[in-house]
């Protein structure tokens, strides 16, 4: 479902194919709307970890208060509402990807969090006195380069190094200008077919 054929565009795909060969952590950077999610998507549905799951997490959405039950999910009685276990999302990617996107938003705890759980794969849900080995590739998505924020001091350099281990940087359109037309009938006939509408052509 990715669309284009301009030179630069066909450069990313190729080195996403190369990607989805290897298991190692992806960082993938880009403004919004060029696409990260999907690309992350191509390379896990390319890779052999294709019949597991893909699990997104929206890393400016997760409270600090909620971050490590939301990851790592809670035993039975962990807390007074924990009133059965709860898979968290890395323990619902097992043998899959988890994405985090918006990486860039985690706060200084969720950066804490995420850089322990990268060292070896290994959490502790709440509650529970064992710890679990998740066998997960991890990739992340930023929407500036982290590598200027690293420099400004708003993202750990630790963490940084440890996402980017195989980085694609994806072109915004205005690199691609020759993929717009074939865009823009994409997205006509996409939504042609979502609204049941008659032909409808491009002048």
């Amino acid at each position: 479902n990715m669309v284009g054929n301009s030179p630069p565009f066909v450069q990313v795909l190729k080195h996403i194919k190369k990607i989805a060969r290897c298991d190692a952590t992806v960082l993938i950077e880009g403004e919004t709307g060029t696409g990260k999610e999907m690309a992350a998507r191509a390379i896990h549905y390319l890779s052999e970890r294709r019949d597991f799951p893909f699990i997104p997490v929206n890393c400016g959405a997760v409270p600090d208060n909620l971050l490590e039950n939301e990851l790592f999910g809670n035993e039975k009685g962990a807390y007074s509402e924990a009133h059965c276990v709860q898979r968290g999302l890395i323990w619902q990617a097992d043998g899959g990807t988890i994405f985090f996107d918006e990486v860039e938003a985690f706060s200084p705890k969720g950066q804490f969090v995420l850089l322990r759980f990268l060292e070896d794969h290994i959490f502790k849900p709440l509650g529970s006195e064992q710890l679990k080995k998740a066998n997960v590739r991890i990739m992340a998505a930023s929407n500036t380069k982290l590598l200027d924020m690293v420099i400004q001091g708003n993202f750990r350099r630790d963490l940084f190094y440890r996402l980017d281990i195989m980085p694609i940087e994806l072109p915004p359109l205005s690199q691609r200008k020759g993929d717009i037309e074939l865009l823009a009938e994409y997205f006509l006939n996409q939504y042609k077919l979502q609204y049941n509408q008659p032909d409808k052509y491009l002048s």
